[in-house]
């Protein structure tokens, strides 16, 4: 095991603490695919989110790359890796599942923890797919189609900070939102959400409660962007999981006439019952499931009809192969999936391997408009997104590899750049 400062609590619970050992792996397997892990880096990359570069090395001369959700994934990784150290990275679903039992302790079978899971466990599937010459979307089992629609995240029409210094409606006007709408359908975008959440009056906000007038002023933002584009993209607006039951639902009722494709984690994402409430009270679809790890925490919104689309984040949920369980169980129920993303070009890209195996997946967030050096970040000749889509790559692994300076030129402080294999 490596020297870290968790390799005795991690050894323990492998040797016996923990009765469900996982980390004895089968070991009949031909000589090419007999790779073991030797090492695993986590680093943080400072773009419109702190993002977790993750990449596993091993002893057959290749590497995976993975993402984890922004947060302190580093902590977790450096928690994982004398666990994991020696294993052998193709045995996917074996190690995600050993990963789990070692944090199980820590309350991570449904918490932050599956961050990291889903970062190696991505990475993972990138050097699975480097060994056997394939790319990620056919060991996953194949795919519905050549290339991912991508929804572009406008935030509030403006930069969230524009505001500070000044009155918000002023700021955050139905005007703002319709130039930036025409602004995404110019670039090629056939689908776009919003952030409705902007706080432009005095309110106790602990009460999660919207006056009568606020309300409006969302219902006019959405007129306002519905008008610029037109009927046919795809538009949602997202309440960032801030109201209760009453206002959500006044609003998710007031912008029925507009014909929104979803609403956008409305309440508090612990509460089954409340989503159900706001589902049923309105013709406005409801989408939910950023802020929901694991197949076990998906299960009763989608078997309990609560939400109208699923939104799991890949890069926190449990990663590719925990999202094709949850969305083959959205699929029973005929609930589309629109992956949540906020992630670099790395995370973009094993979440568009994923969403080319799901039946229902028919959208993908991106939310890096902003950041110039995006596509930068990796060394492909040409931009990841092209009017509005993600083509699904055919190299073998994830089919994208970092450029090490521009991620060196961004790292967040105090953090130490990945060096080249």
């Amino acid at each position: 095991m490596p020297d870290s400062k968790y390799r005795q609590f991690v050894s323990d619970m492998i040797g016996g603490v923990g009765w469900r050992d996982l980390s004895d792996g089968p070991q009949n397997r031909t000589e090419e695919r007999d790779v073991e892990i030797t090492g695993i880096d986590c680093v943080v990359v400072e773009g419109n989110f702190p993002w977790n570069l993750i990449r596993v090395r091993t002893d057959a001369g290749v590497y995976g790359l993975g993402e984890a959700f922004p947060g302190p994934a580093s902590e977790y990784v450096e928690f994982l890796e004398p666990g994991l150290v020696g294993q052998n990275p193709l045995d996917v679903d074996r190690l995600v599942e050993h990963m789990t039992q070692l944090v199980s302790g820590l309350g991570g079978s449904l918490g932050y923890s599956q961050a990291a899971v889903s970062g190696i466990e991505t990475a993972c599937w990138d050097i699975a797919g480097k060994v056997t010459g394939l790319p990620v979307y056919q060991l996953l089992g194949g795919k519905y189609r050549d290339e991912v629609q991508i929804y572009a995240d406008c935030h509030a029409g403006e930069n969230l900070a524009a505001a500070a210094d000044a009155e918000p409606r002023d700021i955050y006007t139905p005007e703002s939102y319709a130039r930036a709408a025409e602004e995404v359908v110019d670039e090629g975008f056939d689908a776009l959400k919003f952030d409705l959440d902007v706080k432009v009056e005095p309110a106790d906000t602990a009460t999660r409660r919207l006056s009568t007038d606020a309300i409006q002023h969302k219902v006019d933002i959405v007129e306002a962007v519905r008008e610029a584009i037109g009927s046919e993209p795809t538009l949602g607006f997202d309440l960032h999981w801030n109201f209760s039951v009453e206002t959500a639902t006044k609003i998710a009722r007031k912008v029925e006439p507009y014909e929104l494709d979803w609403i956008e984690d409305p309440v508090p994402p612990e509460n089954v019952d409340a989503h159900r409430k706001v589902t049923e009270s309105t013709s406005t679809p409801i989408l939910a499931g950023e802020n929901i790890t694991r197949f076990e925490g998906f299960e009763p919104f989608l078997t309990g009809q609560a939400i109208d689309l699923v939104a799991p984040d890949i890069q926190k949920c449990g990663g590719l192969l925990e999202l094709r369980k949850i969305a083959a169980l959205a699929d029973a129920f005929d609930i589309p999936v629109a992956p949540h993303n906020i992630s670099s070009p790395i995370g973009t890209m094993a979440s568009v391997h994923a969403c080319a195996t799901v039946p229902g997946a028919f959208a993908l967030e991106w939310h890096a408009r902003e950041v110039e050096w995006w596509d930068d970040m990796h060394t492909g000749d040409d931009p990841v997104i092209h009017d509005g889509a993600v083509v699904v790559p055919e190299e073998p692994g994830l089919g994208i590899d970092l450029d090490y300076d521009v991620v060196a030129e961004h790292m967040a402080p105090g953090q130490e750049p990945l060096e080249p294999l």
